[in-house]
C-alpha cells in the first residue's frame, strides 16, 4: 500500500516538473513570439536559469505539503494552497534573482518580470490542472462505479461543513470499505443540489424513504452543533432498520480538541437518550472550588472519579482523594497527574467507617469543600448485608459530616439517590438515613453548609445495567431483565458530576437538589435499542429473559417525597426539595439504636423502618404502579413549568 502511494507521490513530482519546466518555456515564448526572439544574452543562461526556477519552485512544493494532500477529492480549499504554494515559489525565485544580478558576475541574469508573472499562470494552471484531472478521472472512471457496489454504501446526514469532512476521511481510508452515496440535511434549501458531485436526497421526512430507496448500509449522523432531541430523533427513526449508525463527535468536544473531525464513532446509548450538553455557571463554580482545598470521599468510584475529573478543571488549591479500594484510587491518580501535571493532588487510602482516620485526615489537611461520594449502592447485595450499608453509608457519612463541622469545612456536598424516596429496600433507607444526617447537621446551626444531590441511574457507572447488557451481548445472549415494565431515570457520568458540582455553588445550607432525570426510560427498551445498536435483532439473535423483581427493587424509581415539592434555581436543570428539619440530638439517638441492634446483632431492618418513616415494602409500591405512572405525569408537567 505504501509502495502505491509512493509510486504515485513520484509520479505527480515528476508531472510538476515538466509543467514548471514548460510554464517557463512558454512564458518565455509568449513574450518574445517565439525562443528564436529571445536576446541573445537572455538565451545564454536560459538552461541555468530554467533549472534554478523549476528546483526553487519544486522545493518550496515540498514545504507547503503539495504532495501530502488528498488531490483525489481537492475542491477550493485545495486550489487556494495551490496558488499560495505558486505564489510562494515565484517570490523566492524574484528574491533569489534579485540578490543574483547585484552579483558582479551574475548581473547578467536578468529576467522580465513580466516572464515571472506570466510562468506563475501557467504554474498554477499546470499544477493545478493535473491535480484535478486526477480529481475528474475517479470521478468519472466506469471502474471505480464497478469497485463501489462491493463496499458499504453510506448516507451522511449534514450536508454542511462537518459532512465534507465525513466525505473526505471515509474516502480516504485505505481500505476503500465505503462509498458514499449522497447527503440528508434538515435544510430545505439544499434539496436536490449536488456537493462534490453528490446528491441531497432531501430532509428528515425523506430519510427512511432514502435509506431503502439507495440501499444505504450505514448512515453517519454529521450534525456536531444539532440539539441532542433533533438528534435522538433521528436516531429513534433508524434504529429499528438493518441500517448501522454511526455518529460525529459533538461540536463542543471537536472545539475542545479531544476528539477530532475523524473521530466518527457508533452509536452509543446514552445518544439514544437526548439529553443536551449540561450549562454550567462556570463563574460561581469557580468562586467555590478556584484555590480551595476539595476532598472527595469514594473518590476512586464512578461517580466520584468523574468528580475528581471536573473539579481539577477549576484549579483548586489541592485534592484531596479518599477511599478504601487502593487500585481505583491509584487509577485516577495515575490519570490525573497525567493530564494534570502541575496539580497538588493526595491519595488517602481510608474507610469512612473510621471515625478516627477521617478526623485526622480532616486535621491535617483541613479541606473547605467536600464531596461525599463513598457509598455501598448495589441492591441486592445491601439487602443480604443490612449491616454493612449501615455502617458505611449512614455511619460513614455521619463521621465525614461530623469530621467536616469539626473543622469548619466550608460546603459539604453529599451524593444521594432515587432510591432514598420512600424506599423498599435496604440501600434505599440507607441513603435517606445519610440525607437526614446532613439536614440536621445544617439545622444545629453549623457554619458548614451541608446539602445532598439526589438524582438517578447513571449510565456506565460500575455495576449499572449498560455495561451488563453490553457483557452478556458480547457472549451472545440472553440479556436478563427483570420485569418488562420495569422503568428507570437515567443521566450520564459526566452529566451528573457536573450538576453535582453546579449545586454545590447554589448550596446555602439543608437542601436537598434534585437533578432533572428527564423522561424515564423502560429497561427492557434499553436492553432491546442495545441489542439494535450491537447490529443484532433482539429476539433472534439476542433472546431477552425476564428473572423477576430482585429483593427490595420496585418498578419505579422516585426522586420526590409529596411532602418535600419542589422549588426552581437559576439552573433549569437542578431544583430544591423543600428542607425538612431534624434534631441533630434526636437523630443521634436514633443512630445509637442502630448501631446497638447491630452490636447485639439483631434485626435491624425494624430499627431502620422505625427511624425512616416513608420505607414501605416492595409489593405494596408496585401494586400501585398503575396510579403512579398517572401521578409522575402530572408531576413532570409541573415540573417543566417551573
Amino acid at each position: 500500500m505504501d509502495m502505491n502511494k509512493n509510486i504515485k507521490i513520484i509520479a505527480l513530482a515528476i508531472i510538476d516538473i515538466i509543467g514548471l519546466s514548460a510554464a517557463f518555456l512558454l512564458s518565455y515564448m509568449l513574450k518574445f513570439d517565439g525562443v528564436s526572439n529571445v536576446p541573445s544574452e537572455l538565451r545564454f543562461h536560459l538552461v541555468k536559469v530554467l533549472v534554478f526556477m523549476v528546483a526553487a519552485k519544486f522545493i518550496v512544493l515540498i514545504l507547503m505539503n503539495m504532495y501530502k494532500k488528498l488531490w483525489r477529492f481537492a475542491g477550493i480549499t485545495e486550489m487556494i494552497d495551490i496558488i499560495i504554494a505558486c505564489g510562494m515559489g515565484s517570490a523566492v525565485v524574484t528574491g533569489a534573482l534579485f540578490f543574483l544580478s547585484r552579483h558582479p558576475e551574475l548581473k547578467n541574469i536578468l529576467i522580465p518580470r513580466s516572464i515571472i508573472l506570466m510562468a506563475f499562470i501557467f504554474d498554477v494552471i499546470f499544477i493545478g490542472g493535473s491535480r484535478f484531472a486526477y480529481r475528474l478521472f475517479f470521478h468519472i472512471n466506469p471502474k471505480e462505479v464497478i469497485r463501489h457496489q462491493h463496499q458499504k454504501r453510506v448516507l451522511i446526514y449534514g450536508a454542511g461543513q462537518a459532512g465534507v469532512m465525513v466525505l473526505k476521511e471515509l474516502n480516504a481510508r485505505s481500505n476503500h470499505e465505503y462509498a458514499v452515496i449522497g447527503f440528508m440535511d434538515d435544510d430545505l434549501s439544499k434539496r436536490g443540489q449536488k456537493m462534490h458531485g453528490l446528491h441531497v436526497f432531501g430532509s428528515r421526512d425523506d430519510l427512511l424513504k432514502t435509506l431503502v430507496k439507495e440501499n444505504v448500509d450505514m448512515l453517519v449522523l454529521a450534525m456536531p452543533s444539532a440539539s441532542e432531541r433533533s438528534r435522538k430523533e433521528i436516531l429513534n427513526m433508524v434504529k429499528d432498520t438493518a441500517v448501522k449508525i454511526s455518529i460525529l463527535p459533538k461540536v463542543h468536544d471537536i472545539i475542545d480538541g479531544s476528539i477530532s473531525y475523524s473521530s466518527i464513532r457508533p452509536v452509543e446509548i446514552e445518544d439514544l437518550l437526548g439529553r443536551d450538553q449540561v450549562e454550567l455557571d462556570n463563574q460561581q463554580i469557580s468562586e467555590y472550588l478556584t484555590g480551595k482545598v476539595v476532598l472527595v470521599t469514594g473518590g476512586g468510584g464512578s461517580i466520584g472519579s468523574e468528580l475528581c475529573r471536573q473539579i481539577v478543571r477549576f484549579n483548586p488549591k489541592k485534592l484531596i482523594i479518599a477511599d478504601i479500594y487502593e487500585n481505583n484510587a491509584y487509577e485516577i491518580q495515575q490519570e490525573l497527574r497525567r493530564t494534570y501535571p502541575k496539580q497538588e493532588l493526595f491519595v488517602a487510602i481510608a474507610s469512612v467507617r473510621d471515625s478516627v482516620r477521617i478526623q485526622k485526615l480532616f486535621e491535617v489537611h483541613s479541606p473547605e469543600v467536600v464531596f461525599h461520594a463513598a457509598a455501598h449502592k448495589h441492591v441486592p447485595l445491601m439487602e443480604d448485608s443490612p449491616e454493612e450499608a449501615i455502617k458505611n453509608n449512614v455511619f460513614g457519612t455521619y463521621n465525614v459530616a461530623n469530621a467536616a463541622q469539626n473543622t469548619g469545612v466550608k460546603k459539604f456536598v453529599l451524593i444521594s439517590t432515587d432510591k432514598a424516596v420512600n424506599p423498599t429496600n435496604v440501600m434505599g433507607a440507607s441513603k435517606r438515613l445519610c440525607e437526614m444526617v446532613i439536614q440536621a447537621f445544617a439545622g444545629s446551626q453549623s457554619k458548614t453548609e451541608f446539602v445532598a444531590v439526589r438524582f438517578g441511574n447513571v449510565l456506565g457507572s460500575n455495576g449499572s445495567v449498560i455495561p451488563l447488557f453490553k457483557k452478556q451481548i458480547r457472549e451472545g445472549g440472553p440479556i436478563t431483565v427483570t420485569h418488562p415494565d420495569i422503568i428507570r431515570y437515567f443521566m450520564t457520568i459526566p452529566e451528573a458530576a457536573q450538576l453535582v458540582i453546579q449545586a454545590g455553588g447554589l448550596a446555602r445550607g439543608g437542601e436537598i437538589f434534585v437533578l432533572d432525570m428527564g423522561e424515564p426510560v423502560k429497561i427492557d427498551t434499553l436492553a432491546r435499542d442495545l441489542i439494535k445498536l450491537s447490529g443484532l435483532e433482539p429476539e433472534v439473535d439476542i433472546k431477552i429473559e425476564y428473572t423477576g423483581l430482585r429483593p427490595g427493587e420496585k418498578l419505579y424509581e422516585e426522586l420526590l417525597m409529596s411532602e418535600e415539592g419542589l422549588t426552581s434555581t437559576a439552573n433549569s436543570k437542578i431544583f430544591i426539595a423543600r428542607p425538612m428539619k431534624w434534631s441533630l440530638e434526636e437523630l443521634c439517638h436514633g443512630l445509637d439504636t442502630l448501631r446497638d441492634a447491630i452490636d447485639a446483632d439483631q434485626p435491624i431492618v425494624p430499627v431502620i423502618k422505625g427511624l425512616v418513616p416513608t420505607f414501605k415494602e416492595p409489593d405494596e409500591v408496585n401494586q400501585n404502579f398503575g396510579q403512579k405512572q398517572e401521578h409522575d405525569d402530572v408531576k413532570n408537567n409541573k415540573i417543566k413549568t417551573l
